[in-house]
């Protein structure tokens, strides 16, 4: 069994920071991708930002310049530092891993269980 547990988030004000963490537990070979989603009340989940276990990232366009995603592959572990934080960033913050289980299985996503993340103006 796969799981997904993000930590981190919380109330900030306006031009704040917070760091994000999601750790990857389970019986795993191997983890892909990993991002960043988030969903305001009312609206669709929306990407904020991915990385291939190569580096390789991209974000949202809202977000470009103030947030950066990371990963520790060692340990299974991957993080959104999240700087000038904007009242519009406020959303519930999803982490998803690309995860494959056995050398010769696809990839299978995965989703943590969410955290809050309050930016008061």
């Amino acid at each position: 069994q796969v799981q997904l547990v993000e930590s981190g988030g919380g109330l900030v004000q306006a031009r704040g920071s917070l760091r994000l963490s999601c750790v990857v537990s389970g019986s795993i070979f191997s983890i892909n991708a990993m991002g960043w989603y988030r969903q305001a009340p009312g609206k669709q989940r929306e990407l904020v930002a991915a990385m291939i276990r190569g580096g390789s990232s991209n974000y949202a366009d809202s977000v470009k310049g103030r947030f950066t995603i990371s990963r520790d592959n060692a340990k299974n572990t991957g993080y959104l530092q999240m700087n000038s934080l904007k009242p519009e960033d406020t959303a519930v913050y999803y982490c998803n891993a690309d995860v494959k289980i056995r050398w010769y299985q696809e990839n299978k996503g995965y989703w943590g269980q969410g955290t809050q993340v309050t930016v008061s103006s």
